[in-house]
């Protein structure tokens, strides 16, 4: 086998016709034949090429409304026949099949479909068979063959024709190969997972997961790590889905904890008010409400300045430029909101490493979806975890119940508990977070984190008091024991929202009356691992 081998034929069959005339034109003008199937042969006639039918190939013609067109000895004897095998080229001799060096296929819009939700039986016509057959076959034989399945990929192809003069080497045929074979394995994972959603299956025999790169990163989580950052196909809102307007490429943590920010401050509805959310290394150290977005920012600023340093700054309206203009105070990483003010934007303008991205609007906190987790040997699938509890959920268990100013601030607080890290302690008052404590593996170190990060802003802002007094206290699971009810208390919280379910939790209820704490029962826990 030699490495170097010339294009002579190419069999053109695409879906998306984007480019294809001019790489008809360009192929033809170094002296390929053109075979070509239904309406890509029509683009190319209607351009003035000279298209030889695959129908002419075959013997056949098209039928069955375009299911069988290619599936034919003549079209996959030319892409897997090896060309330095004397009893292949003698059978291609005998059967008169001509070789097929190069295939140019996309496939059928399956994942188009699949995006603008279209009805079962319109899914299933847009599942292509002939072309990731042929994909493959040519792939297979990359040692002769080469295959494009990326219309961003002409370029490349025609610059490796000009460059070894009308041939292409064997790298860049294994190149064209590997990318073709993920792109048959993205697109029979979207059937695949499709199918499995269509039929309910909740663990289906087998996952497949696949992604299409966005981004090579300059680094992961740490310098000596490789990272990139591939895309899932779906459309939902977020940091995948936005502009960057200024700022320094994002680097993998910035990603995970823009995420993170982003998908914490739509649990607010943009129409009932302004909420910030800032995050640092995925948790939140500050989540307000406000009458204005600048409010809100300050009052999230005010549960832990130190923490918020180089942080992530969510929005979930537009931002402003009093609000820029007050972000800018300080060194932040990366700004997320549905949207931005020309003001705010000039305001940015002056930092130029911190990253501005806008959205088209919010997730929905109600999406459902799976989320992953490799694990050695494996991958863990679950559930998105859009669990929610409204004001009618909860079960009060104390002999006081929660007035509505508390009730608001405890919904507040358990929003925000579903998205720390376990074990979780979220303090909050008048719509403030105060304290958070996150990550700890004793829930009482986490409350008592929390209730030294509301002492620590208290002193730095000359308060009498800590933060935390008067304030309402969420538990992302429930209180195994008292005590960390009781280190709550201590901390200055009058009432508690928890998920209850804890073989001593009528020793905790007990301990809360005697405190004289209200406490409210989801029925529902938020672990974050």
């Amino acid at each position: 086998m030699t490495d170097l081998h010339p294009v002579r034929r190419a069999l053109l069959s695409v879906s998306d016709k984007t480019g294809l005339i001019e790489l008809g034109q360009a192929l033809a003008a170094r002296g390929v034949e053109l075979l070509s199937t239904g309406g890509s042969a029509k683009t190319l006639r209607d351009a003035g090429l000279t298209v030889k039918d695959v129908a002419d190939v075959t013997g056949y013609p098209e039928m069955m409304d375009g299911r069988v067109k290619t599936l034919h000895p003549g079209v996959h004897g030319g892409l897997l026949a090896l060309r330095d095998n004397d009893a292949h080229v003698a059978a291609m001799t005998e059967h008169n099949i001509g070789a097929i060096d190069l295939l140019v296929v996309n496939l059928y819009p399956f994942e188009a479909a699949l995006k603008r939700g279209a009805a079962y039986d319109e899914m299933i016509e847009n599942i292509d068979i002939g072309g990731p057959a042929m994909i493959r076959a040519a792939a297979k034989n990359h040692a002769f063959v080469n295959v494009v399945v990326d219309v961003e990929d002409y370029d490349a192809l025609l610059a490796e024709l000009d460059k070894n003069d009308g041939q292409t080497s064997y790298g860049f045929r294994q190149w064209l190969a590997q990318n073709a074979y993920a792109r048959t394995a993205a697109y029979d994972a979207a059937v695949s997972n499709w199918m499995a959603k269509s039929l309910e299956l909740q663990a289906p025999r087998r996952r497949a997961v696949a992604g299409q790169l966005a981004q090579t990163l300059r680094y992961g989580e740490n310098p000596h790590q490789d990272a990139a950052f591939y895309l899932d196909g779906s459309d939902r809102v977020g940091v995948a889905t936005t502009r960057q307007l200024q700022g320094k490429e994002l680097s993998y943590n910035n990603i995970n904890d823009t995420d993170a920010a982003f998908e914490l401050v739509s649990e607010f509805d943009p129409a009932t008010g302004p909420a910030v959310a800032i995050i640092k290394h995925a948790n939140p150290c500050g989540v307000a409400r406000g009458a204005t977005l600048l409010e809100a920012y300050q009052k999230a600023f005010d549960c832990d300045r130190t923490s918020a340093f180089g942080g992530i700054v969510a929005l979930n309206q537009p931002l402003d430029a009093d609000t820029a203009r007050e972000i800018t105070q300080i060194f932040t990483e990366v700004v997320i909101a549905p949207g931005a003010s020309d003001e705010a934007i000039e305001v940015f303008a002056a930092k130029k490493n911190l990253r501005l991205l806008l959205t088209d609007g919010l997730p929905n906190p109600q999406d459902s979806g799976l989320t992953t987790r490799q694990v050695s040997g494996g991958m863990l699938v679950q559930d998105k975890d859009i669990g929610h509890r409204a004001m009618d959920d909860l079960k009060v268990v104390t002999e006081k119940a929660p007035t509505e100013e508390q009730m608001a601030d405890l919904l507040f607080a358990w929003k925000i508990a579903k998205h720390v890290k376990s074990n979780a302690i979220v303090y909050v008052k008048a719509g403030q977070t105060v304290g958070v404590g996150a990550g700890q593996m004793s829930r009482v170190d986490s409350a008592t984190i929390a209730g030294v990060k509301a002492q620590r802003m208290a002193d730095a802002l000359e308060l009498d008091e800590s933060l935390a007094k008067g304030s309402a206290v969420a538990s992302d699971a429930f209180f195994p024991f008292a005590d960390g009810l009781m280190e709550a208390a201590a901390n200055g919280a009058t009432c508690v929202i928890q998920p209850g379910g804890s073989m001593r939790d009528d020793e905790v209820i007990k301990a809360a009356n005697d405190a004289g704490l209200a406490m409210v029962f989801t029925g529902m826990r938020h672990f974050r691992h």
